[in-house]
């Protein structure tokens, strides 16, 4: 193949069809956004493990092109869904992607973490959480996703293996909880509530 025809290949949307927690699904993702031809691992992890209801109002932090948040706003067809990242090509592609699958209770914004979020609160914030945000990051997530929890509210996130102790750590110091929802081979899932 062609120099020229091989780049327009790539620079073409890659399209996949998923059924993830009972939920047909169809992505259009790129290169330079995470896991641009599947579902990664992790994140199938974290929805197996998740418990949604049905008025719940959702928050998908660091979204990607929209997966997670995208199973939670049809999981909760009375509540609303925000998804974000920072990232303005995931946002754009996760936008893209809640209007081709006609969800109608879901947005993508552009937000550094927790930025342009505002007063909003939450029943349900979910995170695969990237593995080298860093420390101050993770910390900032944290009293965020307490901040903006509604009482009784859950955050659910999932780490590589090697976070895991820094995730009890921390979720123990911020929430007074921490419970592990699944050990994978590779990922951890983690839940912790608000009083």
């Amino acid at each position: 193949m062609e120099t020229r025809e091989y780049l327009k290949q790539l620079r073409q949307d890659i399209v996949f069809s998923e059924t993830l927690c009972g939920q047909h699904l169809t992505f259009h993702t790129t290169w330079g956004v995470f896991s641009p031809r599947e579902i990664d691992e992790g994140s199938r992890l974290l929805l197996a493990e998740m418990r949604i209801d049905p008025n719940d109002d959702c928050l998908d932090l660091g979204c990607g092109y929209g997966p997670i948040g995208m199973v939670m706003a049809r999981q909760a067809p009375q509540g609303q869904s925000l998804l974000v990242d920072k990232d303005f090509v995931a946002v754009d592609y996760a936008n893209k992607n809640i209007q081709l699958n006609g969800i109608g209770n879901a947005q993508a914004i552009l937000s550094n973490g927790f930025s342009a979020v505002g007063q909003r609160q939450f029943d349900v914030i979910a995170s695969n959480i990237p593995a080298k945000v860093g420390n101050e990051m993770l910390t900032l997530f944290m009293h965020d996703a307490l901040a903006h929890l509604n009482p009784g509210g859950r955050l659910y996130v999932v780490t590589i293996n090697g976070l895991r102790q820094y995730i009890k750590r921390n979720f123990n110091e911020v929430f007074g909880n921490y419970d592990k929802l699944k050990q994978g081979r590779s990922y951890t899932v983690a839940l912790a509530v608000k009083a």
